[in-house]
Order: C-alpha cells, then structure tokens, then sequence
C-alpha cells in the first residue's frame, strides 16, 4: 500500500515540476500574444465589399420588425416613415404563407420576409426534404435551394416544381408591392 502512494507521490511532484516548466516557458515565448500583437499594429490594409449586399447593410439603414400571423416581415428603409406596414403587406404576407403550406408543404419553418426598397427576399427550411429555400426578387431574382445529400427521387423533383410554381405567384404578388410602396 504504501508503494501505491510514493508512486502517486512521484507522479504529482513530476506534474507540478512539468507544469511548472511549461508555465515559465508560456511566459517567455507566447507567440499566440506575439501575433495578436502584430495583427493589431497592422491598419494598412482595405477590406474588399460586397457590391451585392450593399443596399442591404449601409449603416443608414433602419429595419423594422412585425410579427404578422406566424411569421416576421421585416422592412427595411432608410427614413422611419418608409418603415410603416400596410394593410396589404399583412395581407400578401399572411396569403403567402397560407398558399405555400397549402401549395408546396405543410412541413416547413419559414424565416423573416425582407422587404428592401428594390428587393425582396424571403426563405424558410422543408422539413420533410430537409431543404432550405431562398426566393428573391430584384436583382438576383430567383430559386435558390441549399440541403445536405439531397436525395433525387420523383418526391424530390415534385418538390422542385411545387417551388417553382409557387415563386411565380410570390414574384407578381411581391414585386407590386415593392412597386406600391416605391410610390408612396
């Protein structure tokens, strides 16, 4: 028994001098500071910008949120006035998530409709296809589907044109309402 502790004894006087040793060596040599360092020193350089998102994330921009039915329509303007909600958006928003349940599938999670001043864009996750959608309208108008190892089945090729269809009542009622409050 008492073999068993001098053992341990040794083993806990070897760690501490071990760490010890490292502890004088981290405060000798700690490069991972040594570089923090120079990364901050170095100002000299330009960060390239997205021309895409550009209108989306100028500082000037200001967003405001409604939690319309089951969903979130976010607007976004650069005057608070440009801000408000109108009926017809709760109406077109609350439509359009009714249609695409009804049309597409029931099994879905949608994000937040963005309403911009030139464009809209609208996405969500299908549960059952676990396969997430973007529908834009405006510059880069269009279907954009993400998923991980997407099975090509006949249900799959189903869902593809279920979503096309939908798109093209979501780009007419979309694209008038940017159009209405362009006006307004």
């Amino acid at each position: 028994m008492s073999r068993y502790h001098d053992d341990k004894y040794d083993e806990i006087k070897f760690l501490i001098k071990k760490s010890k040793y490292l502890n004088e060596q981290d405060e000798r040599v700690n490069i991972a500071k040594s570089i923090e360092d120079r990364i901050s020193q170095d100002t000299d350089y330009e960060t390239a910008e997205d021309p895409e998102n550009e209108e989306k994330k100028k500082p000037d921009d200001k967003v405001q949120k409604y939690r319309v039915g089951g969903g979130i329509l976010a607007i976004h303007g650069k005057e608070k006035e440009k801000l408000q909600i109108t009926t017809d958006d709760k109406t077109a928003f609350m439509e359009t998530m009714d249609e695409f349940i009804e049309e597409v599938s029931d099994l879905v999670d949608f994000n937040e409709l963005n309403v911009y001043t030139n464009n809209v864009e609208w996405s969500g996750t299908i549960i059952d296809q676990d396969m997430d959608f973007i529908f834009t309208i405006g510059e880069n108008n269009g279907i954009y589907i993400n998923g991980n190892a997407v099975k090509v089945d006949p249900e799959f090729l189903d869902m593809i044109s279920k979503l096309q269809k939908f798109y093209e009542k979501f780009k007419s009622r979309w694209s008038k309402i940017v159009a209405a409050r362009k006006v307004t």
